[in-house]
Parts: C-alpha cells; sequence; structure tokens
C-alpha cells in the first residue's frame, strides 16, 4: 500500500509536468486548428536555454525565465515564419501539420550540431524526499506541482475573464463570425503562439529539472505522451487537456510499479486505446467548429 501510494505521488509529478505541455498544444489547436508537432523540441530548445542561463549561476528564476523565453520565441517564430505563410497560400491542416513535423526534425538538427550529442547536466538545488501525507517528495516534487496548478489555475482565469481569452473562445468556436465581430483574428493567434509557447518552453524547463540529465532528444521522446494526454482529454478542449494530463501520469507511474518502468508509456498508450474504443471523442469533447479558421 505505501508502494502505491508512492507511485501515485510520483505520478502526481508527472501529471503536473504534461498538464502544463498539454494545456499549451490543446490551447494552441483549439485556436489555430493545427497539431503543433514541434511541441516536443521547443521543449528541448527551451531546456538548453535554462541550461545556458544556469552556467552563470545557479538562479533557479533565471533559468525557468529563460526557458519560457526561449519557448515563447520559438513558438512566434514558427508561426510567423512558417505556418502563417503556408495558411495564406491555402495550406490545407494536414500540410501544416506535416510542415510542424518539418519543423521539429529540423529543431533538433540544429541543436544537435550547437550542443553535440551529449547529453548536460542541469544544475538544480538537491532536496531529500520527505512524507507529504501518504506521498513521497522532494521539494523540487512539491515545486513542480505548485507550479503546475498555479499555471492551470491561471489558464482558466485568461481563458474566462480576460478579452484575450474570451477572444480565444470566439475564434476556436467559430472563427468566421469572430472576425466579422470584430475580433482581430491575427493578433490573437499570433499572442495565442506566443503564450503557448511560453507554457511549452516552462514545461520543457520542469521535465528538465525532473530528468536532471537531457540531451536533444529530451521532448521528442516526450512528443507522443502528449499527444495521448490531450486526445484522451478531447482534442482541443483544454479542461480536457487537465484531465487526460492527469489520467496518463498517474497511469504511467502506477503501473512502474508493477512493470519495467521502460514499459509504463506502452500502459498510458494502453488506457488511451481503451477509452478512445469507448468514448472516441474523448472525456471532454470540443464544440464542433462551424468552419475551419485556416
Amino acid at each position: 500500500m505505501i508502494d502505491l501510494a508512492h507511485s501515485i505521488g510520483f505520478g502526481l509529478v508527472t501529471a503536473a509536468i504534461l498538464a502544463i505541455a498539454t494545456v499549451a498544444l490543446t490551447m494552441q489547436f483549439s485556436v489555430t486548428s493545427v497539431a503543433n508537432f514541434a511541441v516536443g523540441d521547443i521543449m528541448t530548445v527551451s531546456a538548453f536555454a535554462a541550461y545556458a542561463a544556469g552556467l552563470l549561476g545557479t538562479n533557479v528564476v533565471l533559468e525557468a525565465a529563460a526557458a519560457i523565453g526561449a519557448g515563447a520565441i520559438l513558438s512566434y517564430l514558427l508561426n510567423w515564419g512558417l505556418i502563417t505563410p503556408f495558411a495564406r497560400r491555402g495550406a490545407k491542416n494536414t500540410v501544416l501539420l506535416v510542415v510542424t513535423f518539418a519543423a521539429a526534425i529540423l529543431i533538433e538538427s540544429v541543436l544537435g550540431a550547437i550542443v553535440g550529442g551529449q547529453s548536460v547536466l542541469l544544475d538544480v538545488p538537491a532536496s531529500a524526499p520527505q512524507n507529504v501525507g501518504p506521498f513521497l517528495l522532494t521539494g523540487n516534487d512539491e515545486l513542480i506541482i505548485a507550479t503546475a496548478i498555479a499555471v492551470l489555475v491561471s489558464v482558466h482565469l485568461v481563458l474566462r475573464y480576460t478579452w484575450f481569452g474570451k477572444s480565444q473562445r470566439a475564434i476556436a468556436d467559430n472563427p468566421t463570425l469572430a472576425s466579422i465581430t470584430g475580433v482581430p483574428a491575427g493578433r490573437v493567434i499570433s499572442l495565442t503562439w506566443l503564450w503557448s509557447g511560453g507554457l511549452t518552453g516552462l514545461a520543457g524547463f520542469v521535465l528538465a529539472t525532473q530528468l536532471r540529465s537531457f540531451d536533444v532528444t529530451m521532448g521528442f521522446s516526450f512528443l507522443l505522451v502528449i499527444f495521448a494526454s490531450a486526445v484522451l482529454g478531447g482534442i482541443g478542449q483544454v479542461y480536457g487537456a487537465m484531465l487526460g494530463a492527469l489520467i496518463i501520469g498517474l497511469a504511467m507511474e502506477v503501473s512502474a510499479g508493477f512493470i519495467p518502468s521502460d514499459y509504463k508509456e506502452s500502459v498510458a498508450f494502453g488506457a488511451l486505446i481503451i477509452a478512445l474504443l469507448l468514448r472516441p471523442q474523448g472525456l471532454i469533447p470540443a464544440p464542433q467548429r462551424r468552419t475551419s479558421m485556416l
């Protein structure tokens, strides 16, 4: 029973990291209808940005800021330099998906040429595990969970109570009607890529702090788990992404207590398949868009 409680605690940490990345991916998809396969490599670039900031001196706030900034800038440039030009030429969403996949390969290749193929160690303050209720968590684990909660609450508040969030929801529901009623769709989309990129960068940083040692394949290895969470929760549904991340994170870590940890991702995908057989629209289905944005 104690081992199960510990596994659930580890699952909450994994779910926290996963939730930040999945919400970022889902929020961007809900506004643009473009599945961004470069999200994993944006996480990796952000983690290396945090590592570079750490070379100036161990400062978690500075490292996190570097990761968030790198993720936001890279995501914005991806939209400005690739997605928007292709969309203006009438490219279908399938083509744009392939563009993001090609961008992911390009980003990983360029990053590999710059930093090499060796793993790096992110220097973060270490703390001994301690009992938090039935769970065994380190100070870093607690900070990751608290960060995820703060991020998810802030996303909820922005989406529900700000002009920007209401504009995002209007575009996600009906982009043509939103434009007719005066919503500046181009500006909202650009800001969405910037915001989701910043969240992706933060996810890359917290994942790196958990792994400590990582290389240029870190984010790409995490990519399919992110998409599994997004699809399970309901593709394009932010609150579904939060629920999907929680289920996938718990499934991965609890299963690792009974089977070799190398297979825990397979368990997550098995849970995804079963859930989609029973509820193919996801746990919280998104409203059907009346027209495509692009």
